[in-house]
């Protein structure tokens, strides 16, 4: 099997090949509609030229005193033909004579309304055509002011109106295929993710049992072993939980933020470089609460803060962590690290799934972050900034 034929056609992987390729032949089409219309147009207008040239000359014909016997047959084979395009025929001072296929105009309009109506029609027959003159007698002309015909005003707008539906229909499959992407990714990461929390189960149980045991034995009484087993084990049923509570709906609840951060700090500093410092400064007041789940939040802090650790050249570095109050009544936490940073192209990119600058790494954690504060707790999180070789600064938006 040619692999490199496969790649070629992988559309996930190329999907902003493709999205230029669909976006170029939906241009061409729009542009082939439209090019092919506006002939049609053309070709109709052409041919209402004629027929209007036609009217006139048959009635120059008509006024003739010398054309008596074929009158009546030029009449109706000619000027009574005329069944689509608006016509009006005025003396030299465009002053109407007859007309034809106009609008209809109330019989009780007066004089004043009447006259009116007219000169608003020739004004509009003269921004689209210039009119006919008709040579009645020597010094004497009528004129045959003539506009588009309703059938060509219909089609000269047509392509306008397909390309309009077209675009809807093409935002309404645009929208529907993404929710329907969006809906099948939540069903993975939920079933990943409970099914994460059922794996560790049964080995975090059997921890707890010998955990238990080593309690209860005399010899390992107040062994320092044994102390940090029991917070490890109670980390574990901790991230057991969280992978629990993906794919329901987290209880939020008003939490101290500043605790928040301060418990997950601590948490981190013993596993990280120890080069790595870490510092929280806040513009609100300490007892400043927002509503959120405690152990998916203090997730969310732990994989920004661990992913900023593992950017930093040689393990040395800083996390700079402030909070601040932001429009809306909400509250900012932005985390600068003085890792490597990375290019404006990569701020969304980040938090896509696979998406990695690790030699070994999923590509997982930022877009579980990112589903962890805007879908369970409609808050925000994006690259704030960021400057290659000098850091990036991550926001994270949430309510009070």
């Amino acid at each position: 099997m040619d692999l490199s034929n496969f790649r070629a056609w992988d559309i996930y992987n190329n999907r902003s090949k493709f999205k230029i390729v669909i976006f170029i032949i939906a241009i061409l089409i729009g542009g082939t509609s439209i090019y092919y219309t506006q002939w049609l147009v053309n070709k109709l207008a052409e041919r209402e030229q004629r027929m209007i040239d036609l009217y006139a000359k048959g009635l120059k014909y008509v006024v003739d005193p010398s054309n008596e016997g074929s009158l009546s047959f030029l009449f109706q084979e000619i000027i009574e033909a005329n069944n689509s395009v608006p016509v009006i025929l005025t003396d030299q001072n465009e002053n109407p004579i007859s007309d034809k296929n106009l609008d209809s105009i109330s019989s009780k309009a007066t004089p004043e309304e009447r006259e009116h109506f007219y000169r608003r029609e020739i004004q509009e027959m003269k921004e689209q055509h210039s009119p006919i003159v008709v040579e009645i007698a020597p010094g004497l002309k009528n004129y045959i002011f003539y506009k588009n015909s309703f059938l060509l005003r219909q089609l000269l707008y047509y392509p306008y109106v397909q390309l309009t539906i077209i675009t809807i229909f093409a935002i309404i499959a645009f929208l529907a295929f993404s929710y329907s992407k969006n809906a099948e990714q939540n069903r993975v990461w939920v079933g990943l993710a409970k099914e994460t929390a059922h794996q560790l189960g049964t080995p975090l149980s059997s921890l707890m049992a010998w955990q238990q045991i080593l309690k209860d034995d005399p010899k390992y009484e107040n062994d320092e072993f044994v102390v940090e087993l029991e917070k490890d084990i109670s980390r574990l049923e901790m991230i057991t939980s969280r992978f629990s509570n993906i794919g329901s709906a987290p209880a939020l609840n008003y939490e101290n933020i500043l605790e928040v951060l301060e418990n997950s700090v601590k948490y981190l500093q013993t596993r990280v470089s120890k080069k790595v410092r870490f510092s929280i400064k806040t513009d609100l007041p300490a007892d400043t609460s927002v509503k959120i789940n405690k152990p998916l939040f203090e997730w969310v802090i732990e994989n920004v803060c661990k992913n900023a650790a593992d950017a930093m050249p040689s393990g040395i570095g800083e996390i700079n962590i402030k909070i601040s109050s932001v429009e809306n009544n909400k509250v900012a936490i932005d985390m600068a690290d003085t890792g490597k940073g990375m290019p404006r192209s990569s701020f969304k990119k980040v938090f896509e799934p696979g998406y990695t600058t690790k030699k070994r790494g999923w590509g997982l954690g930022l877009t579980l972050v990112k589903r962890i504060v805007e879908n369970y707790h409609s808050g925000k999180i994006f690259v704030l900034s960021s400057e290659q070789g000098k850091g990036t600064t991550f926001r994270i938006v949430v309510n009070r």
